[in-house]
């Protein structure tokens, strides 16, 4: 077989989460997945036990607003088994941040289930660039709140719906 005829797979990575709301510490690492994979597939959790600050579609269309609809970069909302939304679309990699070492034993437990419902994925764990490690959309969501500013922590998008989330609540 000659080079030419040997065609090379597409690497999917798949990067989940509740991104309520996405940060720069979400961003960082999209933007980091794609040194290693062909397209990222960011799954934004439908999660119905959970009231979220913002819809599922508010938080779909942040990410591709900000993310600047990079052909590479796919948003798309899911409920369910991220493992089988990961073979729906193709992901051979499951892509998770650890901020800190308390992370690593729920991202550890949740990696080995995955590995026993779908072998053919493997997770990667990244950390966060230097000056991302301390932010959480917890602790956006927090200093929001009590009007503080986000301004470096989140998109001015995002800062921006925020603002107008929380105007009447101070």
């Amino acid at each position: 077989m000659t080079s030419s005829s040997v065609v090379s797979a597409e690497r999917v990575a798949l990067y989940a989460g509740s991104f309520d709301p996405v940060t720069h510490g979400h961003e960082d690492l999209i933007r980091r997945t794609l040194t290693f994979a062909d397209r990222v597939i960011v799954a934004v959790a439908n999660n119905v036990s959970k009231q979220p600050l913002f819809s599922v579609d508010a938080r779909v269309q942040f990410i591709t607003d900000i993310m600047g609809h990079d052909r590479r970069v796919e948003v798309r909302a899911f409920s369910g088994l991220l493992v089988d939304f990961a073979r729906d679309v193709g992901a051979q990699v499951n892509v998770r941040g650890l901020r800190a070492v308390s992370d690593f034993e729920y991202e550890f437990q949740m990696a080995l289930m995955n590995r026993h419902l779908y072998p053919d994925m493997e997770t990667v764990f990244m950390t966060p660039s230097l000056d991302t490690t301390y932010i959480s959309s917890s602790m956006v969501r927090e200093v929001a709140r009590f009007g503080g500013d986000v301004s470096g922590l989140v998109h001015p998008i995002v800062a921006a719906a925020l603002g107008a989330r929380f105007a009447g609540t101070r």
